[in-house]
């Protein structure tokens, strides 16, 4: 069995790569480096690693002066911190100017487990959404935040990248991920229904097909690690495909992907649609298994809502 690996751990291995090729990349970080894994990069280069202390505000302004002067800059928090407390900074400072800045935001959804609601971002997706010019970037695994990265790196302006805590199965062999900014992957066809899915929820999703499959019902599984923009065009041949779409995210249901996908099917191609996520709640503390079959988001718990959807 592959070896499973957290979404933050990838993104800092990737920074640390992405550092040797491109000498105009600088890091920040809101003294968090160890658990948003940005000390990988600190390590190899520290002359371009800053630590901004418990200011994420600040830490925000900061890229914003330095990413004028040319550079590319990586700014990381936990997104609860990055999304909500530097939101004023994000917009104006960095979203405004439109200037090349890369926020880093990891510990993201109720998957952060035991440090409770306070601690997770459920809400971050529909803020960053919200903001003009902002790329919003969702990886599934660590192939997949790899290639996030990299391309957040060439792309010429803000974005935001959301990665967890909990270490995930891979979805994609290592260089086998065809990442494309905002192009979504078709990672299996089905008839009835179609899972459109975003991060750890790709791989609850697609073990909620086979339970599916075992049942009679085919569900097609689409991977959005690219929330804005927003592959529209996958969206609706899925809806034409099967009439029946199933969203699924580790994230309110209100502003997310869920809602990004409704504006298509209203707008284009009108199907049935099942958003899954919080229904409009915060999380509470827990071990990460336990709150996503709490709130629904285990793969069975999804199973039983697409079949009596489906049904």
């Amino acid at each position: 069995m592959a070896k499973k690996i957290a979404t933050r751990e990838a993104y800092g291995n990737a920074l640390a790569e992405l550092g040797e090729i491109d000498k105009n990349i600088v890091v920040l970080d809101a003294d968090l480096s160890k658990s948003t894994k940005t000390d990988a990069f600190k390590k190899k280069f520290p002359e371009r690693h800053i630590n901004m202390g418990i200011a994420e505000a600040n830490m925000m302004s900061t890229a914003a002066g330095i990413a004028s002067c040319g550079k590319t800059v990586f700014a990381s928090s936990f997104a609860v911190f990055a999304a909500g407390r530097a939101f004023e900074q994000i917009r104006n400072s960095i979203c405004y100017p439109k200037l090349n800045v890369k926020i880093g935001a990891t510990h993201a959804g109720i998957s952060v487990g035991e440090d409770g609601g306070s601690h997770q971002a459920v809400e971050d997706i529909a803020i960053m959404r919200a903001l003009p010019g902002m790329v919003v970037l969702s990886p599934c695994d660590a192939e997949e935040s790899k290639q996030a990265v990299f391309a957040a790196a060439k792309y010429d302006g803000p974005v935001y990248l959301r990665f967890g805590r909990l270490a995930v199965e891979p979805v994609y062999e290592e260089g086998k991920c065809p990442f494309e900014l905002g192009k979504g992957i078709t990672l299996r066809e089905g008839k009835d229904v179609t899972v459109v899915t975003t991060g750890l929820m790709v791989q609850e999703s697609l073990a909620a097909a086979d339970i599916l499959k075992s049942k009679g019902i085919e569900a097609g599984v689409i991977d959005i690690h690219t929330i804005k923009p927003l592959d529209r065009e996958i969206i609706k041949r899925a809806a034409g495909a099967t009439g029946k779409i199933v969203t699924v995210e580790e994230h309110n249901i209100f502003g997310g992907l869920g809602s990004a996908v409704a504006e298509v099917i209203a707008e284009e191609a009108p199907a049935k649609l099942l958003r899954i996520g919080l229904n409009d709640e915060f999380g509470k503390s827990g071990t990460p298994a336990a709150l996503l079959e709490e709130y629904g988001l285990n793969a069975e718990k999804i199973a039983e809502k697409i079949e009596k959807f489906v049904k």
